[in-house]
Parts: C-alpha cells; sequence; structure tokens
C-alpha cells in the first residue's frame, strides 16, 4: 500500500463584525445569560442596564479542523457464474473448454478485474473533538494561510489563540480508518491513500463575561455569522499564550500504521515525505 500525505495547512478566517458590534449584540442577550427565572423576572419587572456588569472581554480565535482523504484501489478475484440453458442442453462449450449441464444450467469461472475509489472528508471541532458538517460553511469566508509564527503574533494583539484538543495526527487516523474500507481480492494491483487536506481553522468568536449581584454568566458573539449564544466559555488561562506547533507537524507514519494492518511501506513513503518536507 502506498500513503501519500500531504503538508499540514493552518488558516485564519477573518472577522466580519467589530468588537463593538458584538458587544452590543451580547448586550441584548445578556439577560437570558442568567437562565429562564431571570427572564421570567424581566417580564413582570424591566431590569436596570446597572444590574449588569461587564467584567470580561475576549477576542478569540477557535479551532477547527479539516481534513480530506481519497483512495484507490484496483484488485482481481476468481469467480464463478451460473448460468442457465435451454431444456435439452446436455453440455456448452466456452473458450474451447466442454461444460456439463447440471440441474439446467452451466458453471462459468472467470477471473473479475475491480476498481473502487472514494473520498472522505471530515470537519471537526477543536475544542470539543465531535465532528461537525456545519464547519464547513465557514469555509465561505474570507481566510489567509498562515505560518504557526505568524498565527501566534496575533497573541500579542491580545487576542486568545485557543489550542485545539485533539492532535492532527489523531485526526488524520481517524479519516484515514474511515476511507479504507474492505476488500475481497485474491490478488491486489494498486492500493492508494491519498490525504489531501490536513487543515487547521482558527475562525473569530467574542465572548463576554457579566455579572449580575452575586452571579456571572458569559455570551458567545460569532465573528462571522454575528449569532449571539448564551452559555458560552472563556479562556482567560491562555491570555498571552501562543500556540505549539507541534499539533500541525505530528501527524506521522505511526498515525496511519494504526489503522493500516502491516503498513511497512506506506511507513516508509511516509517518513520520506515528512523528512523531506522538514529539511525545506
Amino acid at each position: 500500500m502506498q500513503v501519500e500525505l500531504t503538508e499540514e495547512r493552518v488558516f485564519r478566517i477573518r472577522s466580519r463584525i467589530s468588537q463593538e458590534e458584538a458587544e452590543g449584540r451580547a448586550w441584548a442577550k445578556r439577560q437570558d445569560a442568567f437562565g429562564a427565572l431571570s427572564r421570567v423576572a424581566g417580564l413582570l419587572s424591566k431590569p436596570k442596564g446597572e444590574e449588569f456588569a461587564v467584567i470580561y472581554r475576549e477576542r478569540r480565535l477557535q479551532p477547527f479542523w479539516r481534513c480530506a482523504v481519497s483512495s484507490v484501489c484496483a484488485y482481481e478475484r476468481a469467480r464463478t457464474y451460473s448460468v442457465k440453458v435451454a431444456e435439452g442442453v446436455r453440455s456448452v462449450t466456452v473458450g474451447g473448454e466442454a461444460l456439463t449441464v447440471t440441474g439446467g444450467q452451466i458453471v462459468v469461472k472467470g477471473l473479475e478485474s475491480c476498481r473502487e475509489e472514494g473520498r472522505r472528508e471530515v470537519f471537526v471541532d477543536g475544542l470539543t473533538k465531535q465532528p461537525r458538517v456545519d464547519l464547513a460553511g465557514y469555509l465561505r469566508h474570507e481566510c489567509a494561510e498562515m505560518e504557526p509564527d505568524e498565527l501566534n503574533a496575533v497573541v500579542a494583539e491580545g487576542v486568545v489563540l485557543a489550542p485545539p484538543e485533539t492532535r492532527a495526527s489523531t485526526i488524520v487516523r481517524d479519516a484515514v480508518a474511515g476511507a479504507i474500507g474492505k476488500i475481497d481480492a485474491d490478488r491486489v494491483i494498486e492500493e492508494l491513500v491519498r490525504v489531501e487536506a490536513i487543515e487547521l481553522y482558527y475562525r473569530p468568536v467574542y465572548a463576554f463575561r457579566y455579572r449580575r449581584q452575586d452571579k456571572e454568566a458569559v455570551v458567545e458573539v460569532d465573528g462571522l455569522t454575528g449569532e449571539a449564544r448564551v452559555g458560552g466559555s472563556t479562556f482567560e488561562a491562555f491570555v498571552g499564550k501562543a500556540l505549539d506547533p507541534i499539533f500541525l507537524l505530528d501527524v506521522g507514519a505511526e498515525a496511519i500504521n494504526m489503522v493500516i494492518p502491516g503498513a511497512n511501506l506506506a511507513k516508509m513513503v511516509l517518513v520520506k515525505g515528512i523528512e523531506a518536507r522538514r529539511k525545506r
């Protein structure tokens, strides 16, 4: 089996709304953030603005992964075919061989030449580790490819860079496992797995933490769609911290060998490709 591995890439998606606009949308949701009882109380008596205090504002880049894998397998297998014949036929000559009729049919031996092609594309939330098909919609927005060092430069601007909880190797391993199917073959002619994309995207999110009396709540605003969501999170622990590039450069042969039994050739191809890439 041959495995072709592309280079890992990282992208930053540009925000479509400003922090001021995001804060306005979050402010409209502040009461909802404190739960159902707060909403009911608001119907009885409108809360005053000074009851709510913004105690933390966060500009965040939040990660998700895209991985695309394609596969090709060409193989042969011997098969027999039962063919019905007319009443009274006692034998049929096929390719110079006389086949005896049994039970009103003959059995023909043949060699099947097969080719199967497949492709799998997955999107995984970098924080929850869960597949999310809807993340594909973010690719419609303007984005720019960046080196890890360039991305880390935004940390100096006060932007929180949330680290992905899932490594690139795990994403690739699971995607490859899903792309490889079982085949019934006597001889494999070609077997190729191509990892076409290993991409880490960072999308903009604004978060605002409010305090009302002795309670706190968070409202998040999507920097692309403008949607405000209550019950979000903040990442104060990562303020001023840069991204560890290992999340982009840890895809090795061991990740593939875990899902491809006896993939010694695959290991050689992967190791050579990775070594050549890192020398550039």
